[in-house]
């Protein structure tokens, strides 16, 4: 596993603590078999462009949500950059078309992406992509760090998906609550 920067000097110390090697977003790309790409939502074309060479043909995991500057609106949902019938998923896989996005990570907190451990078992991340099998193998990591997967379709899937992300932050900005996960619910099996 690898982390990457613009300045790989400023992971120094994570990297020296962690044990997982920092570098340039470059070189954690060409490392890497499934990239991670977490950055400002405004960046985050302008992130996979630096590195499109390095992601051609590799999963791309596009933890990234459209917020727009500016506080919450109504003090508890983050604007967002685009539109109801645009998500920022398609806007890299249209920038990117060799890389094989999948939105995923983008409605929950970093400290739960990895183990959560919640009441109520297992939380359901929602994922999109025009790759199905990108879409396998992110499932397959989710289920192996302990988030059961709901497939929502296509990349334009992405456009229910990010708005989850102005839900799951709502209750953060009312009540400062933040260590909640979202959920499927389905009838029990006769």
């Amino acid at each position: 596993m690898r982390i990457g920067s613009r300045d790989p000097n400023k992971l120094a110390e994570y990297a020296k603590t962690s044990g997982v090697k920092a570098g340039t977003f470059e070189e954690v790309a060409a490392f890497g078999d499934v990239i991670v790409l977490s950055v400002k939502g405004k960046r985050a074309i302008e992130a996979a462009s630096m590195i499109s060479k390095q992601i051609a043909g590799k999963v791309v995991i596009d933890t990234n949500n459209p917020i727009a500057d500016g506080p919450p609106v109504g003090g508890s949902i983050v604007p967002f950059f685009t539109g109801p019938n645009d998500s920022l998923l398609e806007r890299l896989q249209a920038a990117e078309p060799k890389a094989r996005f999948v939105k995923a990570w983008s409605c929950v907190g970093a400290h739960l992406m990895i183990d959560p451990k919640l009441e109520g078992g297992r939380p359901t991340m929602f994922i999109a992509g025009d790759d199905d099998a990108a879409k396998k193998d992110v499932a397959a990591i989710l289920d192996g760090v302990g988030w059961e997967t709901e497939d929502i379709g296509k990349a334009a899937g992405a456009r229910a998906i990010e708005p989850l992300c102005q839900l799951w932050c709502a209750p953060g900005f009312l009540r400062n609550d933040w260590a909640h996960a979202l959920k499927v619910i389905r009838p029990a099996k006769k």
